[in-house]
């Protein structure tokens, strides 16, 4: 199982960051899977970073093989979507990128990709660039948007990747997150909605 990531998926978020190249596709990383944080499980503040941030994204469950797939085709890849957490050093993120360096490190962590409960797409009764999605943090929304508006959507990204990549059943695709994204603190209890409906709920230790 991989965890393929998409970074500046979302204008807003692009801007509130000072980014402002603009991509003629996907902006790609991935996280190791050790990365991943599921089943409600804490997530722990790692000691080599002041500054980690959520950035709350829909992420999407891939449930079988491909390589080359056409965009028109993409939808056959998929089958359940969540909320989940990219988790960032921000502080570090900051310095790789100042350097000329890769920012792996800053994404890739152990416990960096929480993920919530999966719900598949036959249930939601919405297509993939219909939905809304936040992220409360001690009850109050930090985080919201919708994933129509996406920069690059799921399809064109999953047939980009797969280019590159062969595709597995089991992969997931963390598709981009909006604006508002900020720092987390110990105590810190988060909840992420996915139209409306929770499906990932956890602490900061």
């Amino acid at each position: 199982m991989k965890i393929i990531a998409v970074g500046m998926n979302y204008a807003l978020h692009n801007r509130e960051l000072g980014h402002t190249q603009v991509n003629s596709e996907p902006v790609i990383f991935m996280k190791p899977d050790s990365a991943l944080l599921k089943e409600g499980k804490p997530f722990f503040l790692p000691d080599f970073s002041n500054e980690i941030h959520y950035e709350t994204e829909v992420v999407v469950r891939i449930c079988r093989l491909g390589k080359h797939i056409a965009p028109r085709f993409a939808y056959r890849y998929y089958d359940a979507v969540t909320v989940g957490i990219d988790f960032t050093a921000r502080d570090l993120q900051r310095a790789f990128r100042a350097a000329g360096n890769p920012w792996e490190l800053s994404k890739g962590f152990d416990n960096s990709a929480a993920i919530g409960t999966f719900i598949p797409l036959e249930q939601l009764g919405k297509g993939i660039q219909q939905l809304d999605f936040r992220l409360d943090i001690d009850g109050c929304t930090v985080q919201q948007g919708n994933t129509a508006d996406m920069l690059f959507r799921v399809d064109d990204i999953i047939a980009y990747v797969s280019r590159f990549m062969t595709l597995k059943m089991g992969d997931l695709l963390f598709t981009g997150t909006p604006a508002g994204v900020g720092p987390v603190s110990v105590g810190q209890h988060l909840q992420g909605y996915l139209e409306g409906e929770k499906v990932l709920d956890f602490h900061v230790r």
